[in-house]
């Protein structure tokens, strides 16, 4: 039996996930080690319900291919049985050329570098899960799936910025990203609700990274996220959609510099620069502070504000799916998007989302709601070994 592994590197983790290869990919198990270069943490959970969780030393979680190696050394003493022929890796970006999955090569990495400015925060640790991948498993096939792959089918007017066509044509553009749990989530709703897999669909991806995409017909036609995964929504550290006018004000007024900036935008906004304490939303809920309430607030209020737009672009709404970390699992952020949209057709049961129900619709709404658990890691080892194949 062969066997295909799955990586999503951020920048201080790594995700991955074993899967059998015999036609379909069957999950084995999954984990992840944390706190990359400062407190690494392995977890790991097997199909049997088995798990493991410990502290890393220093040395064991210093960087990404240091934490392969506890990760193949646990694989290798749990499946030894296991032949690893293929390992699929989560990009998120793949720039106007990279529209599906590939099998990765020298020259597919130099393009990939080529993109780094723009996704500072994801792009250097994908590359570096690639890098470390590949000195373990020279043999494998490493294959890039790609989080803007889903959004390329989008028209000339949701691709595109008012700017010259000189800038478009060199690659400014709106890509959208969470590609990959857009492309699952549309597929379970499509065999959770199969007269929904033909409609109109927003999927609403919150977590610490937020976007939102309009769904038609299993495509995307309209996402929150534009040129980087730092527009739309405000996301954990992101200060997502932001007048490119403060960016100017910050560099002539304040005299920052382009990665002083970077910095700002990306690493200290977003939930944590509103709330002035964290970009865990759990730990805004439990800190009910004024600032934590009002960061909770204009996130909801952000997520509504494009859901309304994403309404009109589809021309009507069929179902509404939340997933992700905040989606899956924050009963109150779902309620305070879903109060007040009756003119949408949207209402939810209480109860059913106190319990976390898979279907939230309230008896007699016209717009379904669903809560589905997103598995990128899943998408990716689909794509792998279709490739393989």
């Amino acid at each position: 039996m062969t066997h295909v592994l799955t990586l999503n590197s951020g920048s201080s983790s790594i995700k991955f996930a074993l899967y059998a290869n015999g036609g379909a990919p069957v999950e084995q198990l999954r984990g992840q080690v944390e706190g990359l270069g400062a407190k690494p943490r392995f977890a790991l959970k097997a199909q049997d319900g088995s798990r493991e969780e410990r502290d890393l030393s220093p040395g064991e979680g210093a960087d990404h291919a240091s934490a392969l190696k506890v990760v193949l050394a646990r694989l290798e003493a749990l499946r030894p049985d296991a032949r690893v022929t293929a390992i699929g890796h989560r990009v998120v970006h793949g720039g106007p050329e990279h529209t599906a999955p590939i099998v990765i090569n020298d020259a597919v990495i130099a393009d990939l570098e080529g993109l780094v400015p723009l996704a500072p925060l994801h792009q250097p640790a994908n590359l570096a899960g690639i890098q470390a991948a590949r000195a373990a498993f020279p043999e494998a096939v490493q294959v890039a799936c790609f989080d803007t792959s889903f959004h390329r089918a989008q028209t000339w007017e949701a691709d595109t910025y008012a700017l010259p066509k000189a800038l478009y044509d060199e690659g400014i553009r709106r890509y959208g990203f969470h590609g990959l749990s857009y492309e699952y989530v549309s597929g379970r709703l499509a065999e959770i609700a199969p007269e929904l897999a033909n409609g109109r669909v927003i999927i609403a991806h919150l977590g610490n990274g937020a976007s939102m995409c309009a769904v038609h017909d299993g495509h995307g036609v309209g996402s929150s996220m534009g040129f980087t995964a730092l527009d739309g929504l405000p996301m954990g550290t992101r200060c997502g959609q932001l007048d490119p006018g403060v960016v100017l004000y910050l560099m002539a007024e304040k005299g920052m510099s382009a990665r002083e900036i970077e910095t700002l935008l990306y690493r200290e906004s977003g939930l944590k620069g509103l709330s002035g304490l964290s970009h865990d939303m759990r730990a805004l809920e439990a800190a009910d502070t004024e600032d934590a309430r009002r960061a909770i607030s204009y996130f909801v209020h952000r997520i509504k504000r494009e859901l309304g737009g994403q309404v009109a672009l589809l021309g009507g709404l069929d179902a509404l799916v939340f997933c992700g970390g905040i989606g899956e699992n924050a009963t109150a952020v779902r309620a305070g998007v879903c109060e007040g949209l009756d003119w949408a057709g949207i209402a939810i049961d209480p109860q059913a989302n106190a319990e976390g129900r898979r279907e939230l619709t309230a008896s007699g709404a016209a717009t379904r709601v669903f809560v589905v658990r997103t598995d990128e890691e899943q998408m990716i080892a689909r794509h792998t070994a279709a490739l393989l194949a």
